[in-house]
């Protein structure tokens, strides 16, 4: 995309008027185009190859194919696309399930223009965006009561080892872990290797199977 050019956004959503007047919204200014629209899923990797938008915006309930579901296999083919989830679903389930899938930004229906404007802005541009309520659901997840949860079900570890635990569980690698918790990425690299040692696994994968038996990252 270009420094002037619109953002090339498509929009999937299996409710007609609600992609009619998202389309209707975004159109006002000249910071986005609507390139196109889908329906399902399976309709939006079609759409997404004809049209090599910026920026995907999408919900997750969709018939086929879902949201997460197409978010990861369009991120398979088009790697430098921004997907950015727009959807009613605000529960922690929904909400991991997209990040895992590589969605950069998670908005609720509900969102105002410039809010929505502003996220597609920031997709395009390579930043992750949140709505102010599911920015609260990430922190309380990763502070509150699943940090209390994990201390419970792994007493072993540590406050920080159960907190990249709880990263790994939710598809986070090593940059990302070091980013969200500050940290270099040797020292991530020396916390999982104390996770995997006092948990009595073998590797990655074992670790974030058994966080997720326990809960974590689901």
């Amino acid at each position: 995309m270009s420094g002037h050019s619109a953002v090339r956004v498509v929009i999937a959503d299996d409710h007609p008027m609600f992609r009619y007047g998202l389309r209707a919204v975004l159109v006002e200014g000249t910071e986005v185009e609507v390139v196109g629209e889908a329906a399902s899923g399976e309709e939006l990797l079609t759409v997404v190859d004809r049209t090599r938008p910026d920026v995907v915006l999408t919900d997750l309930a969709m018939p086929g194919l879902d949201g997460a579901g197409a978010t990861r296999s369009l991120l398979s083919r088009h790697p430098d696309l921004g997907v950015l989830v727009l959807t009613m679903h605000e529960d922690d389930q929904a909400l991991m399930g997209a990040l895992r899938a590589g969605a950069r930004g998670y908005l609720l229906k509900g969102a105002d223009r410039t809010e929505i404007v502003r996220a597609v802005l920031a997709v395009a541009s390579g930043d992750a965006v949140y709505g102010e309520a599911v920015a609260r659901r990430i922190v309380a997840f990763f502070t509150g009561a699943h940090r209390d949860y994990a201390a419970q079900v792994f007493p072993e570890l540590t406050e920080r080892e159960r907190e990249v635990l709880g990263l790994l569980a939710t598809g986070c690698g090593n940059h990302e872990i070091a980013r969200r918790l500050v940290l270099s990425e040797k020292t991530v690299r020396n916390h999982v290797s104390a996770v995997l040692f006092k948990l009595r696994v073998r590797d990655r994968a074992a670790a974030v199977a058994k966080a997720r038996d326990a809960g974590l990252g689901t």
